[in-house]
């Protein structure tokens, strides 16, 4: 790799030591011995170095541990919503008008469909699809079994599409390591625990824990299954277990794993469920429920419930449901609950 630098200041030797140079690096992480390369050129040579690339390997951890400390790393996500709208060159005003609004519903519509991966944006279904299954089988054999040697690979790619299948769903440890079982792997359940580790290391998938003040209690229950992106649970699924209203969640999940870290599910004492509270770096939180349409009585009824036990015994006077073309406010006797379209939600 000093190659690199050999050629760039043979062309510019008057930049030796005299200006700052920049240097990027994309997938760096396939060159072996790359660490220490970029420690040295960041200490004997006066430049600053920016590193990317899609492999677990770049883990903000790993790269922390190999710069010693002295970098700063960003997480990147597939388009959210606004960025979508800016690639699409639909450009957001302070106040929207009847027209930008119809704009913005179309796109959403759009996004809905072929979600966030800018390579996938407005292509055929089938060809959106094809990618999307590439997407899927490079980031297993790659960031997985090729990383962790993992001697069951078949192993792997079950789990995979039962996650898949089960997004926005609670999934148990026991539940999933049976499911291994009933497909023929002999594989130890510390495994199965690793393979969940690592679909997370690798941006694939994210586990929510039950909000608890108890830890063990929290480790103890099911967590909820969401996948990097909504289109691609539309394009790698059997199309047996997920739903529209599952894809809605995993959408509403991943806008709110953008910025914060901190996602819980949250249960009643009655035993009442709602799908995320987000608590906030300054302990301030929020609760979100995620609903396709409140059309049904006995559906509105049952979320806007939930929602207001849970306000109740976290003393909050507000909470939000998203639905999907919904808008409007129910007083309740705990506060008010905002009922928002999901558009409008993803801009806020």
């Amino acid at each position: 790799m000093d190659l690199v630098l050999e050629a760039y200041y043979s062309l510019f030797p008057n930049k030796k030591n005299t200006e700052t140079v920049y240097c990027f690096f994309d997938e760096i992480q396939v060159v072996k011995g790359w660490e220490s390369f970029v420690d040295r050129i960041l200490r004997m040579e006066k430049c600053e170095v920016y590193i990317t690339g899609s492999s677990a390997r770049m883990l903000s951890k790993e790269i922390a541990s190999s710069m010693r400390g002295r970098s700063l790393s960003w997480e990147l996500f597939p388009f959210s919503f606004s960025e979508f709208l800016s690639f699409r060159q639909i450009q957001l005003q302070k106040h929207i008008s009847t027209k930008m609004k119809l704009q913005i519903q179309n796109a959403f519509g759009e996004y809905r469909e072929c979600g966030g991966f800018p390579e996938a944006a407005g292509l055929s279904e089938k060809l959106r699809i094809k990618i999307h299954q590439e997407y899927l089988h490079a980031i297993l054999f790659r960031d997985l079994i090729e990383r962790h040697d993992i001697s069951h690979p078949k192993a792997v790619l079950d789990l995979a599409h039962r996650l898949v299948d089960n997004t926005a769903s609670l999934c148990s440890l026991n539940k999933l390591y049976g499911f291994l079982q009933s497909q023929g792997h002999k594989v130890p359940k510390h495994s199965v625990a690793d393979y969940l580790n690592w679909f997370e290391d690798s941006y694939f998938f994210f586990t929510v824990r039950l909000f608890d003040a108890s830890l063990s209690r929290s480790n103890a229950n099911p967590r909820k299954i969401y996948c990097i992106d909504h289109s691609m649970v539309t394009s790698t699924a059997s199309g047996i277990l997920v739903n529209s209203g599952h894809l809605l969640e995993n959408m509403i999940f991943i806008a709110l794993r953008r910025t914060a870290e901190s996602i819980f599910y949250y249960r009643t004492k009655n035993r009442l469920e709602v799908d995320f509270i987000v608590q906030a770096r300054d302990r301030s939180r929020k609760l979100i429920q995620v609903s396709e349409s409140l059309q049904n009585p006995i559906t509105r009824k049952r979320e806007v419930k939930a929602l207001v036990g849970a306000m109740k015994e976290q003393n909050l006077t507000s909470g939000t449901i998203v639905t999907m073309n919904e808008k409007g406010a129910v007083e309740t006797e705990a506060g008010v609950i905002q009922v928002l379209p999901a558009w409008e939600f993803l801009l806020d």
